[in-house]
């Protein structure tokens, strides 16, 4: 009797964040990685280029007017905090020479960013590369029990690196 509740509960959690990130109008892109032990972290995220969309700096940055959503099936560490199983928006902020990540609690579908939820913010290795990208790139690096964000966009490089528990 308890498997079949837990089942029909994670298979509800399941359809409504479904149907949350399914309101979204944008198409999306994901990124994955797979962790050793087979649970899988991704980001999902809407593809813009230079030329539509810019980073401000110092302001959080919501590509094609929407936040990046990280999925995790296993408890990670970013930036000296813990990051529960679950799923969350993704929020760069450029600057000049260092960009900070922000992971925030809120997944509810077109609100604005709220720094009372945020979980973690960490600046993150940054690094000018000299072949420009057009479009945004984002990728992980995946190492044992690391799975390291990388975003490109224009002339930034950033790496976030999110360590498993």
């Amino acid at each position: 009797m308890f498997r079949a509740r837990f089942v029909i509960s994670v298979l509800l959690l399941a359809s409504g964040a479904a149907a949350c990130f399914a309101q979204q109008s944008e198409p999306s892109s994901t990124a994955s990685c797979n962790l050793d032990d087979g649970r899988q972290v991704y980001i999902r995220y809407n593809p813009v280029t230079t030329k539509t969309d810019k980073a401000s700096n110092g302001k959080p940055w919501t590509p094609g007017g929407a936040p990046m959503t990280l999925f995790t099936e296993a408890q990670l560490s970013f930036g000296g905090a813990t990051i529960p199983i679950g799923a969350y928006t993704v929020y760069p902020i450029p600057a000049k020479d260092r960009w900070t990540l922000v992971v925030n609690k809120n997944v509810t579908p077109h609100s604005g960013y709220d720094e009372k939820q945020d979980i973690a913010r960490a600046a993150v290795e940054t690094d000018q590369i000299s072949q420009p990208s057009d479009s945004l790139e984002v990728a992980f690096a995946h190492t044992g029990d690391k799975c390291t964000l990388r975003i490109y966009f224009g002339k930034a490089a950033c790496f976030a690196p999110f360590i498993a528990k």
